[in-house]
């Protein structure tokens, strides 16, 4: 689960993690009344999206009057704000964040991520503030500094020598990164993070260090015991088929191509998806159904899928473990009629009772369900489907 900026300088903030000081405002006037509040004569207006690359698309903007503020604010709030990461259709602005200014000395990168591969969090560090990490790690790999954190022992102050050094952090420096990164790496671990990011950190000139932003992100199955966190998700920011798919207990992802997922398993979803790439096409969404696919998750699996005016073929590869394939193709022949589905449908039917399963399907003689013998033939058959050969 994503989170804005001003509700993870918020949790950061109870940490000990310094912050500067801001107020979230919905409209032009309570930015105003935000502006006064905060005082100075200096602001920082930010979009609240989830979507990273925010300052380069032109959702953060230094204002040095109240004016300027004011049609800043104009210009943001119910605008989409389209960067690398949001797609054409951008993020919709609702919120935005008013920040007292700082003066910054440098800027350095500092975030938390899980690293499945060590089971453990990983600090990564960077001189290169204010960049996208990622372009660091391609352009300069060598500015990166990892620091890898056994759960079992916890965060010491061993770690943090180590990325203050590889920051060529000076002696009064250090004892302030020290405690910054010890402060961050607690609310990681407390709220049951998987990311917590801060690009950039600045350094002030009197040697404190600054989260000028900050992301955070959640584990979805720890959040039973974060309920003040549940509390901050933003639906609005969310995709509302994913949303839908989850009040059915159906793992969907939208994705930009143009053949439909339905698949049982995650495993199976994710290669499914690799295979139709291999064979030229792109998948337009991952949908898990789960192990039962029944009548109703293939149906509402349908339903779903089929909003997405792009989708010209669906490619449903299910494998018949806990329920047998026979019945599984009864369902799909029941829910396709139900439903409707016009665009060509791809079946591939794998486990138990998959002859039969086969005949029920071919004995139907639905015009656009194509039976496929295996993964890669249903794949070739569904990239077909699209591009109108069958």
């Amino acid at each position: 689960m994503n989170i804005h900026e001003y509700q993870a300088k918020k949790i950061l903030s109870n940490y000990g993690v310094k912050t500067m000081k801001g107020i979230m405002a919905e409209t032009p006037a309570n930015a105003l009344k935000a502006a006064l509040t905060i005082g100075g004569h200096s602001w920082v207006v930010k979009a609240q999206v989830h979507t990273g690359g925010r300052g380069k698309a032109g959702g953060i903007k230094l204002v040095r009057n109240l004016e300027d503020l004011e049609q800043s604010v104009k210009n943001l709030l119910g605008t989409r704000l389209v960067t690398n990461q949001t797609g054409p259709d951008g993020k919709l602005i609702q919120k935005i964040y008013v920040e007292k200014t700082v003066k910054i000395k440098k800027e350095y990168y500092l975030g938390i991520v899980l690293d499945r591969a060590k089971e453990m969090p990983v600090l990564i560090a960077s001189s290169e503030g204010g960049i996208e990490i990622e372009k660091v790690a391609a352009e300069s790999p060598e500015k990166i500094i990892t620091v890898a954190v056994d759960p079992l022992i916890g965060f010491r102050a061993y770690h943090a020598r180590k990325l203050a050094f590889g920051l060529n952090l000076k002696a009064a420096e250090i004892k302030q990164f020290n405690k910054f990164a010890r402060n961050m790496y607690k609310a990681y671990y407390e709220n049951d993070c998987t990311l917590i990011e801060i690009n950039p950190l600045v350094l002030t000139p009197d040697d404190h260090f600054i989260a000028l932003d900050a992301k955070m992100v959640f584990d979805d199955n720890a959040l039973f015991r974060h309920d003040d966190i549940l509390e901050m998700r933003d639906f609005e920011e969310e995709e509302p088929t994913e949303l839908e798919a989850g009040r059915y207990g159906l793992s969907y992802v939208k994705l930009d191509g143009d053949v439909g997922c339905m698949v049982n398993g995650a495993g199976l979803a994710m290669s499914t998806m690799d295979i139709i790439k291999h064979e030229g096409g792109e998948p337009a969404n991952f949908l898990d159904v789960g192990g039962a696919a029944s009548v109703e998750t293939v149906s509402k699996g349908f339903q779903i899928i089929l909003r997405d005016q792009n989708v010209k073929a669906i490619f449903v590869n299910i494998f018949g473990g806990i329920v047998r394939c026979d019945r599984i193709a009864k369902g799909i022949l029941e829910a396709s009629e139900k439903i409707e589905v016009k665009v060509p449908l791809i079946v591939r039917l794998d486990g138990t009772n998959a002859l039969e399963a086969a005949g029920i399907i071919n004995d139907a003689e639905v015009k656009n369900i194509i039976t496929a013998e295996d993964l890669a033939d249903g794949a070739r058959k569904a990239v077909q489907a699209v591009r109108g050969d069958f």
